[in-house]
């Protein structure tokens, strides 16, 4: 009796001792600090994802279209709303969609004021708010030109490496991890985003792809599709690179010359774009009766559209000449 007493003891204790240990191993499992980092990582992994600037994988995406979760909820409801959320990543900017509309309000509020401020009519005080509201968005794009500008001029370099990477013996997926580590940004957070989707367990064309769709440059594209195909068919891919780097410098010091030809073009399509808003406002808020005749006399409002319709040709017109395509 005594030893079935010390048996139950016993088995009493391992089975305490195993209760305990796998409620433990659960919580490390499913409830842990490193279970939460990678069910973190699988949650927000997403094809439009972008690198980060800081130490943290760029295979993060910590994209919300608001701060708030009814917020983010209200603006699902918009259509096209993740266009927008996609056109504020390729910017760079760390703004969400809520931030963005927020500025757009405040700015279309300005206008609205710039126009009281004016005595403007209430037709042309509306239409001075709803471009203010544009502003934002100007900018948005501004940046994304930028950006995009600044990862076309590193591309050469970045296919150098890989192809230097690859002669080495590297693999391909080292060669990507290489240009994300020894390149500055903001290709390099680009090239590290694909690394670490190729790693998670994304197809390298899936990657490559993703890739293409975060940074919609022509060279970008030439570069996916050459690595896609040799996949497919075999062959040199350094020297393809090399190739295709060769042309991208070739490109861009043509593109160069033509931007400074064409410097003095761009200069006069701005002053020639903004004096005709410049000098009605400042008349207008100089001597505000003077304009009046304008939107007051049926004459005056044939005037004002024939003139916008004519400034509206010119500007993109004087676009046409200066823009030109290499």
């Amino acid at each position: 009796m005594d030893y079935l007493y010390y048996f139950f003891l016993l088995f009493l204790f391992l089975a305490v001792t195993l209760l305990l240990e796998g409620a433990l191993t659960w919580w490390n499992t499913t409830r842990g600090t490193e279970a939460q980092r990678i069910s973190k990582r699988v949650r927000l992994m997403s094809a439009g994802a972008h690198a980060g600037t800081g130490d943290d994988l760029s295979i993060l995406k910590k994209r919300l279209l608001a701060e708030a979760p009814g917020l983010a909820k209200l603006l699902l409801q918009i259509p096209r709303v993740h266009q927008i959320d996609r056109l504020l990543e390729q910017s760079g900017l760390p703004w969400t969609v809520s931030r963005f509309l927020g500025y757009s309000l405040l700015w279309v509020a300005i206008g609205l004021a710039i126009g009281w401020a004016l005595h403007l009519p209430m037709l042309l005080w509306l239409g001075v708010g709803v471009a203010c509201g544009f502003v934002p968005l100007m900018h948005v794009l501004r940046r994304r030109d930028k950006r995009i500008q600044r990862i076309e001029e590193q591309l050469p370099d970045a296919l150098d490496l890989i192809g230097r990477a690859l002669r080495a013996g590297h693999a391909f997926p080292s060669a990507l991890k290489m240009v994300g580590e020894e390149m500055p940004d903001p290709i390099a957070g680009e090239f590290r985003t694909t690394f670490d989707e190729v790693n998670y367990g994304f197809s390298m064309q899936v990657a490559l792809t993703n890739l293409a769709t975060r940074v919609p440059n022509m060279d970008l594209r030439y570069f996916v599709i050459a690595v896609l195909i040799q996949r497919e068919t075999g062959g040199n891919l350094a020297e393809l690179l090399g190739n295709i780097s060769t042309i991208i410098r070739d490109r861009l010091k043509l593109l160069g010359k033509i931007r400074v030809l064409s410097a003095e073009g761009r200069l006069s399509a701005w002053i020639l774009g903004l004096l005709p808003f410049v000098t009605a406002a400042i008349i207008n808020f100089v001597n505000p009766d003077f304009l009046k005749v304008l939107w007051t006399d049926p004459t005056g409002l044939k005037l004002v559209g024939m003139a916008a319709v004519m400034i509206v040709f010119g500007i993109v017109w004087m676009r046409k000449i200066i823009h030109i395509h290499v």
